[in-house]
């Protein structure tokens, strides 16, 4: 047997657990699986030895912006970034000036990130109306699914919000009905309008400079409100329906109730995960993300959920800004642009959590890369198995990682305050796309080497 490239001594990853084995890649696929004493040629060979060999990493929740604002970074160094961090599929948000909201706007995006991207990128979409014509159009466009928010546009970025904005309940349950006659996932931000407006009135001449006034303003109940109010109308629609970025014990306990009501599946964010309010509190505005980092027990709610199988994605939710657009805000925790980075810090963050034993490496497996896969109609990917796209990630257990501002290579990397100086158990070794190695110990691949994923495949 002869391969392009074959990766033996490691641990492999297959759908039936972990294995020792090597991997034989041709032609940007999976073409063999062996046994570890099986012979076989290969132009290049990869010492896997002491590794673990994983599927590469498939962000669903990431926020690039690009072209509106260089200021933030660029699809150049953002998906560097995901290359460092393991990421090998991407799925931007539509949230960028103006909004993708049209498939003009598509295939605007679509051509400015296809000679950028270091990784595979799919791209979503907002419903500029809620008619049949608009999702109908959006859909043909290739994208990997919609994205709604149950929240009014914030004040000045209505451009940016302009077809995702649907604070009206008869509008998302309208959005609910459309786009599940295309088959596409369709992902909510969902926080309760009234029950925001309500909390922001509540805290009117609080402090804005203390850290707690964030999830005052931003209580957990109108996320799960929010949630309740979907899954109740996703009852009736019958939608492909994903949460984004749930927080909250009080959300967990409503997806919990629903369970088997509809299609519908939640994520959640590793600084959910990792860190409280308390940690806002000592970094600042920074740290500022909305939906709020919470408490401790919402903390461990979020971690049950995820070994119960009710939160069966973890994803970065990535939105940089640049420094200055934060510092401008310093002491204000009410008007303080919302974002973190992350696309370097969640494997990390994940390994260590399998090193404490919060989770298997299997089940990190699941929800950083399989359930994505296969939630968003990508067979070929998500998997160690034969034909699938050879994305794959190798990974140290015994090592650690430190997070740095001088070793991130985001352009967001002075902003990764929650995370900065922290050492986490595990440490990514090497990134493989289509068989081609894009990071090992540094940025290997170039730009464009990253292809538009729709929900039949590369475009």
């Amino acid at each position: 047997m002869s391969f392009d490239t074959l990766i033996h001594g490691g641990m492999l990853m297959t759908p039936d657990g972990f294995r020792p084995g090597q991997l034989g890649l041709s032609a940007g696929r999976i073409a063999a699986i062996l046994a570890p004493g099986d012979t076989a040629e290969a132009g290049q060979v990869i010492d896997a030895t002491g590794l673990q060999v994983l599927p590469g990493l498939i962000d669903i929740h990431c926020h690039i912006r690009s072209p509106a604002y260089p200021n933030r970074g660029s699809v150049e160094s953002e998906t560097a970034a995901c290359a460092a961090g393991g990421i090998t599929s991407v799925f931007e948000m539509p949230i960028t000036d103006p909004c993708c909201n049209t498939p003009d706007q598509v295939a605007m995006r679509r051509a400015h990130f296809a000679p950028r991207a270091h990784v595979d990128f799919g791209l979503y979409a907002a419903p500029l109306t809620l008619t049949e014509a608009a999702v109908d159009a959006l859909a043909d466009t290739g994208i990997i699914g919609f994205k709604i928010f149950t929240t009014p546009s914030p004040e000045g970025r209505e451009r940016e919000f302009a077809g995702l904005a649907w604070p009206d309940p008869a509008d998302q349950l309208q959005a609910l009905r459309l786009i599940a006659r295309t088959g596409l996932p369709v992902v909510v931000h969902a926080e309760n309008a009234d029950l925001l407006a309500r909390a922001a009135h509540d805290v009117e001449g609080d402090d804005p400079a203390d850290a707690r006034i964030h999830n005052r303003a931003r209580p957990p109940m109108a996320e799960a409100v929010a949630v309740a109010m979907l899954l109740t109308m996703n009852m009736e629609a019958q939608a492909r329906l994903h949460i984004a970025h749930v927080t909250s014990a009080a959300t967990v306990e409503v997806l919990r109730r629903f369970a088997g009501t509809s299609d519908f599946t939640a994520e959640t964010c590793p600084h959910y995960l990792l860190f409280t309010e308390t940690d806002v509190a000592r970094v600042g505005v920074a740290a500022k993300i909305n939906p709020p980092i919470r408490h401790a027990a919402d903390r461990a709610a979020l971690w049950q959920a995820i070994a119960d199988g009710v939160l069966a994605h973890v994803t970065t939710d990535h939105a940089a800004f640049a420094p200055a657009e934060k510092a401008a805000h310093t002491g204000n925790f009410l008007t303080a642009p919302p974002g973190h980075p992350g696309l370097e810090t969640m494997l990390p963050a994940m390994l260590d959590a399998v090193h404490a034993g919060k989770i298997s490496l299997q089940r990190a497996v699941s929800v950083l890369s399989t359930n994505a896969a296969a939630r968003f109609g990508l067979p070929d990917r998500g998997r160690l198995s034969k034909g699938c796209k050879a994305d794959v990630v190798l990974v140290d257990l015994a090592a650690k990682t430190q997070i740095t501002k001088t070793t991130l290579l985001t352009a967001a990397r002075n902003l990764a305050a929650l995370t900065e100086g922290a050492v986490f158990h595990g440490a990514l070794r090497r990134t493989l796309l289509a068989g081609e190695t894009i990071w090992h110990d540094g940025l290997t691949g170039t730009a464009g080497q990253g292809r538009f994923i729709t929900p039949k495949g590369l475009a």
